[in-house]
């Protein structure tokens, strides 16, 4: 695995251990496809590319945690756990993570921590690196829809454009199994239309 340049080389190191370690082993594969999407992305889109990378080796880091530790991680970054949280606490892994990160890694860049933090639901007014690692989670090359037309269709678009996209296909994969789809992702699907309309598309 190729160095990380501009973050730290040791505490990616660490992070990346540490993800091996606590998560099955189909999860970290996911996640290293995670962050060759999104370092992918950041290149096609002006960003990092090794925040990219970072930010998708560590975004499910916390995954397979149990409920507890979870909750008790996320409970620490300031913001209400939702009912929909609550009642699953594995949805709170991404939040989990970041504190995680923050907390025993000395990770403090804001893009990183946001873009681990709110992979899962999204959000308003996200930075652009989170909007890609929210993305890149759900169309790297593992999911089953991700083929390689598809990703080029997708990623012929503007990041917003593509980001709005995969939201609505998140939520309609969830309408059609009778899921509830958290506000978060509402307000962040409100958000891009609006800022896609702000820009005539």
């Amino acid at each position: 695995m190729e160095v990380i340049a501009s973050i730290n080389k040791d505490t990616f190191e660490k992070v990346r251990k540490y993800a091996m370690a606590a998560e099955k082993m189909e999860r970290f594969e996911h996640s290293v496809r995670v962050a060759e999407t999104a370092r992918r992305m950041c290149v096609l889109y002006g960003e990092d590319p090794e925040k990219g990378y970072f930010a998708g080796v560590a975004h499910d880091m916390c995954k397979d945690l149990d409920d507890e530790t979870q909750i008790s991680l996320a409970s620490r970054d300031g913001r209400p756990i939702t009912d929909v949280e609550r009642k699953k606490p594995a949805l709170l892994h991404g939040r989990a993570a970041a504190v995680k990160l923050n907390r025993d890694f000395g990770v403090t860049d804001a893009d990183i921590i946001q873009a681990v933090s709110y992979h899962t639901f999204g959000g308003e007014n996200l930075c652009p690196l989170a909007k890609i690692v929210f993305a890149a989670d759900k169309i790297e090359p593992g999911r089953p829809q991700s083929t390689p037309e598809y990703l080029e269709a997708k990623l012929s678009k503007s990041l917003d454009e593509l980001v709005l996209e995969v939201v609505q296909e998140n939520i309609d994969y969830l309408n059609s199994k009778g899921k509830v789809v958290a506000p978060q992702t509402l307000s962040f699907r409100k958000s891009l239309q609006d800022a896609l309309a702000k820009q005539g598309v």
